[in-house]
């Protein structure tokens, strides 16, 4: 099951809501049973099999969380670390890179069978969520869960499960037991998911349509149809995200939890360093605090420093799937960043702020063709036709992409942009005038429902509607 999905939206979140808010606040045990149990169901919905993957993965963080709490030897709570961690990696590892293993294997010239293994929904995300809970309570930033449910709560709550962003124990830790459901952080809420459901469906599908098109030519494209190809793959990564994260901290917050954000207009970046403070901040402040500070982060020298950025974007680009497109994708933007802090980036904040930009949306659209093409060498072929090595410089496909999605382009350029946060200050400025309070209290509700009926609309008619990051 996913978010948008006729089942979804027509089933499954009516009854949740119907049961859930029927009993009383008081019974916040009875009403944490019901998110876990729907939560269970919304993970098993395509794959039963895999509850009992995630079963586990609860039990030995709640097992050794347990063990890495205060009251225990520094030893026993180094071990329970250290267990935790080497089951977590294990179990991901086994999942989603034996075949590639196997492969690398098979290539040396030493032949072994490439196993067939499905790939777990969501494994890399509650594989982080359950190991940074036993971290953060070694660290005694977080208190030991002695209720197994709770800790099943929050590895497997519905919104976050499946493709993030990744929410730290300490972030809901208090709200999983104690928590105030109102009818403000519904509407906020119901509004948030509302606006993600209508750039998942209006936008991201659009913008997805014309990648989709485009990519399946690599060896026969023209450098303009490349650039466009790959612009919509820029759009439709970004919006088919976020509008995740977007529906996953609306859900949560209609429930009386408030996640984290995990994008802030990635686009309007002057720097790459800037941009991967605003792309995915979940996962880069998860390889920052539990990887990257522990290898010594920059306080140990040049040298070191460049060794503990490469082993996290190295890590980055292997978490984001089994296969060398992503090692060099992450090795990109390993490239790019020392470059930043060691070389250009001085140069970089003297140049007019439009040249920051145009540089780091360069970098980035590269990145995404390392992303989205399969192999190294389709991937070479892309870039090469990129900058003319391809079928000539025009084709006249280029003309009938842009013309056919010209408004999904527009649209979704100018979202990309903070507009939403302009118009909101503009407002908030006049917010004395009773016309412009109005407006700035009912203006997203109504505009939310247009988006919705409309999202809807779309999603009857449609097909599936799968989110890019289900396959990490």
């Amino acid at each position: 099951m996913v978010f948008c999905s006729i089942e979804f939206v027509s089933f499954f979140l009516p009854l949740l809501f119907a049961i859930y808010f029927v009993i009383p606040e008081k019974l916040r045990g009875i009403r944490n049973f019901v998110l876990l149990i729907f939560s269970i169901i919304f993970y098993g919905w395509g794959g039963p099999k895999f509850i009992i993957l995630m079963v586990v993965s609860v039990l030995i963080n709640y097992i050794c969380g347990i063990f890495a709490g205060r009251r225990f030897r520094k030893e026993a709570r180094k071990g329970a670390v250290f267990f935790a961690v080497f089951c977590g990696i294990g179990l991901l590892c086994y999942f989603k890179y034996s075949g590639f293993i196997a492969e690398i294997i098979n290539s040396l010239g030493v032949v072994v069978p490439i196993p067939e293994i499905t790939l777990p929904i969501g494994i890399s995300f509650y594989t982080f969520q359950g190991l940074s809970y036993v971290i953060d309570v070694y660290r005694g930033q977080a208190e030991v869960q002695k209720n197994p449910l709770r800790l099943a709560l929050y590895i497997s709550l519905f919104p976050q499960l499946v493709a993030g962003p990744i929410v730290r124990y300490s972030t809901v830790e208090g709200e999983i037991g104690k928590r105030h459901e109102n009818v403000k952080d519904f509407s906020e809420g119901a509004v948030r998911f509302m606006f993600g459901f209508a750039k998942k469906m209006l936008i991201a599908n659009g913008m997805g349509s014309v990648a989709d098109g485009i990519f399946i030519q690599t060896s026969s494209l023209s450098a303009s149809l490349a650039w466009v190809g790959a612009i919509a793959y820029t759009f439709q990564i970004y919006f088919d995200f976020s509008a995740y994260s977007d529906m996953a901290i609306g859900l949560g917050k209609m429930f009386g939890f408030h996640f984290l954000e995990n994008f802030n207009y990635p686009y309007i970046s002057k720097t790459v360093n800037e941009f991967w403070r605003r792309w995915h901040i979940s996962l880069s402040t998860w390889f920052r605090d539990y990887v990257y500070i522990p290898l010594g982060g920059n306080r140990k020298g040049v040298k070191r420093n460049i060794i503990n950025l490469l082993v996290v974007w190295f890590l980055t680009g292997l978490w984001h799937g089994a296969s060398w497109n992503f090692i060099f994708w992450g090795l990109w933007f390993f490239i790019v960043l020392i470059g930043e802090k060691y070389l250009w980036g001085d140069k970089l904040k003297n140049l007019p702020s439009f040249v920051g930009h145009i540089y780091t949306m360069f970098v980035v659209i590269i990145s995404w063709v390392l992303f989205r093409c399969v192999t190294m060498s389709e991937t070479a072929m892309f870039i090469k036709a990129m900058f003319g090595g391809g079928n000539g410089l025009w084709s006249n496909q280029t003309l009938y992409w842009l013309l056919q999605y010209r408004y999904e382009f527009i649209i979704a350029f100018i979202f990309s942009m903070p507009i939403k946060n302009i118009i909101q200050l503009a407002f908030f400025k006049r917010r004395k005038k009773a016309f412009f309070r109005l407006a700035l209290n009912w203006c997203p509700i109504f505009i939310a429902l247009v988006l919705f009926a409309i999202s809807y609309i779309e999603l009857v008619s449609g097909s599936f509607n799968p989110f890019i990051y289900f396959r990490f």
